[in-house]
């Protein structure tokens, strides 16, 4: 079944539509502790738990960067190497997409106080923490990769955004791609103007083929539907309140195992429509 044969029954969709196998899958965020637990509890075989995301210590950087990089660099190269450990590939060869919403708020806070203060002396290692591509940095350190990487923002469409550059990467260059799409809290006051609550990021290893560890293969299109949401309450308020975690949907689908179609947000009034086919 293509996406347009799904979607005429409840909207529409433009075509062409891009195709891709997923081989890996990585995921880190409240309650939702690697791909393995998470699939249990968005195929509805564990109970959903509201827990703080904890972020592992990234032993693969030099003591010097592990020592400087923050919470949304930690995410990244986390949800990443589970990605590509899961895909038995190799993260230095892989050309990758990153997207977030917005980047380190931890490192926007401090930064924004030291501006306020009367020490403006911008601290190097914060200036460069700062940046919206240091998560991108940080993984060709961690990896040795010296693939091409794409940088993306787009409010809370990013992970729409890095679904569908990564996607349009895998069709016009034949090639796997690395998507990683994270977010991190603020501290207040910044968190009443944007009240990220916790981290959240996932990455996925996006293949041209179908090789033997691919989960499933996706196909996606561009429409006009309503929104999915999640049925648990606390999973669909997850959905909403940290811009990654717009990935749920597409998640759930391919936990379910079986044939399933997600919409997910994306920019205005458009929608990113995804059908998953399982390969077991």
């Amino acid at each position: 079944m293509t996406a347009s044969e799904v979607a005429g029954e409840s909207g529409r969709t433009s075509s062409p539509q891009l195709i891709a196998f997923i081989d890996g899958i990585g995921l880190i965020g409240p309650g939702l502790n690697g791909w393995q637990a998470g699939r249990e509890v968005l195929a509805g075989a564990t109970p959903f738990t509201l827990q703080k995301t904890v972020l592992p210590t990234p032993a693969s950087l030099p003591p010097a960067e592990r020592r400087r990089c923050g919470p949304i660099v930690k995410l990244t190269l986390a949800v990443g190497y589970q990605a590509t450990e899961a895909a038995q590939s190799d993260p230095s060869m892989l050309p990758s997409v990153f997207s977030a919403s917005g980047g380190d708020g931890g490192n926007c806070h401090e930064l924004c106080a030291m501006l306020a203060s009367d020490d403006r002396l911008i601290s190097p290692t914060r200036f460069h923490n700062s940046v919206h591509n240091a998560a991108s940095g940080y993984w060709s350190i961690a990896t040795g990769a010296r693939s091409a990487s794409s940088v993306l923002c787009a409010f809370d469409a990013s992970f729409g955004a890095g679904l569908l550059e990564a996607m349009t990467q895998v069709a016009v260059d034949r090639t796997s791609v690395l998507l990683m799409v994270c977010d991190t809290d603020y501290p207040e006051p910044l968190r009443s103007a944007r009240p990220i609550p916790d981290a959240f990021g996932v990455a996925f290893v996006l293949a041209p083929k179908r090789s033997t560890h691919s989960l499933c293969s996706i196909e996606l299109s561009i429409g006009d539907q309503a929104v999915q949401q999640m049925e648990d309450a606390a999973l669909e308020s997850l959905r909403t309140s940290i811009p990654a975690a717009r990935s749920l949907p597409l998640l759930q689908a391919v936990a379910s195992g079986e044939r399933a179609r997600s919409v997910i947000d994306y920019l205005d009034k458009t929608v990113l429509i995804v059908n998953v086919m399982p390969c077991s």
